[in-house]
């Protein structure tokens, strides 16, 4: 089975790309998806310990969350600690379960792919990007996006040339959706062919 991941930095159209691979079919391991089920089940406790008051409800409050860490960056590396152990097992489970199914190929959604050293485990790496002007625009529009927290979370992460650069294949969004559709389903049907 091929193991293929999926990045982009924030605002590149990560997440539609991903919503388009399923459409065709592939099975997609969404690490932003697990983290939230995470932020309802396991990591509540671990999370709340390391930053006390941002559950509510038995649940982490993300937004919370968020203000601390804009307030003290560096602590970001301690909750990256509690919370990617634990997305790393799911995306595991997740393997194994379509590998057991005889999928040919799955897809990872990884946000922080480069970051976290996640290319060692891939066969493919996808990156999603568009022009830095759209990625901004979408990116302020998202609801409590600020210029500080766009700054904050671009800084730690590798730059989209790098990733284009370290890519298997390339998903430019800038255009339209359709020529978006039309450039993963070349991959999809690349990643069929073997």
């Amino acid at each position: 089975m091929i193991i293929v991941g999926l990045t982009g930095s924030i605002g590149m159209g990560k997440s539609t790309a991903a919503g388009m691979f399923r459409e065709l079919g592939v099975p997609v391991n969404d690490a932003d998806e697990v983290v939230h089920m995470l932020y309802s089940g396991e990591a509540v406790a671990p999370v709340e310990a390391a930053f006390p008051g941002v559950a509510k409800g038995g649940v982490i409050d993300r937004a919370e969350l968020s203000l601390r860490l804009v307030a003290a960056p560096e602590r970001l590396a301690e909750l990256e600690r509690i919370v990617h152990p634990l997305v790393r097992a799911k995306e595991q489970e997740f393997v194994a379960r379509h590998r057991a199914d005889g999928a040919p190929f799955v897809l990872l959604d990884i946000p922080l792919l480069f970051e976290t050293k996640a290319e060692a485990r891939l066969d493919r790496i996808v990156v999603v990007t568009c022009d830095p002007e759209m990625q901004r625009e979408r990116v302020m529009k998202r609801p409590g996006m600020t210029a500080e927290k766009f700054a904050m979370i671009l800084k730690r992460q590798v730059p989209d040339s790098e990733k284009r650069a370290r890519a298997d294949y390339i998903v430019d969004t800038s255009d339209s959706f359709d020529v978006t559709r039309q450039q993963i389903r070349a991959i999809v049907d690349d990643l069929r062919a073997g």
